[in-house]
């Protein structure tokens, strides 16, 4: 079981995830469906139960047994969103991904991409990790935003990868190893030191994303 901490750089807060988050968690969620919907994943055989306990409880079972991270957001000590590190494999591939949402009053505020960097810093740093990454629809044009200020290097597309407000959606997949960032994320970032062209998307991906298959 990896320990999950509370980590802090300037406004923004990441900390573990309890029980007690459920209700401001799910009025948070509430609150923003216009913002969130288009991003949300979901189930292709049928609806998904909208319990945030139960979320809470997976994602700490999940902790228990070293393969995540629950973290929530807060901005100057409110509860923003979500952020988690998951699928950790430890091993020969020493490897995890992150996925994040924000409410929308708080976009703008610099939160997620701290509350990325202070993760992915932890995981190298503390967890011995070797290797993070994220996957982005090829829409999300904030979220790419956030690989781009970070400087995740652009591996490739993954064609109809996770199933994204009801139906299989392309991603783009960004990532960082261990060795490409000794200094650390936070301090490349907060130094200027990140690669203008670290994330920069190839225009025959671009085009490729979101194309129609050819029926069968």
């Amino acid at each position: 079981m990896a320990i999950i901490p509370t980590l802090r750089q300037g406004r923004t807060t990441i900390r573990p995830i309890r029980l007690k988050d459920a209700r401001e968690l799910e009025r948070e969620l509430l609150d923003n469906r216009g913002w969130l919907r288009q991003w949300e994943a979901t189930n292709p055989r049928g609806p998904m139960s909208f319990d945030t306990r139960s979320s809470i409880r997976a994602l700490q079972s999940n902790a228990r047994s070293g393969q995540g991270l629950p973290f929530v957001i807060e901005v100057d000590g409110a509860l923003a969103g979500q952020l988690n590190v998951s699928g950790i494999a430890w091993g020969s591939t020493s490897s995890a991904s992150i996925g994040y949402w924000i409410g929308e009053r708080f976009a703008g505020a610099g939160a997620t991409p701290t509350g990325v960097a202070l993760a992915t810093d932890y995981c190298f740093q503390q967890l011995g990790l070797h290797r993070i990454e994220i996957c982005i629809r090829p829409e999300n044009a904030k979220s790419l935003r956030v690989v781009e200020k970070l400087g995740f290097r652009y591996e490739g597309l993954r064609r109809r990868f996770i199933h994204i407000n009801g139906d299989w959606r392309d991603h783009f997949c960004f990532a960082l190893v261990s060795e490409e960032i000794p200094e650390g994320v936070m301090e490349r970032w907060t130094r200027g030191l990140v690669p203008a062209d670290a994330a920069e998307i190839p225009e025959r991906d671009r085009l490729a994303a979101n194309e129609t298959f050819p029926p069968r």
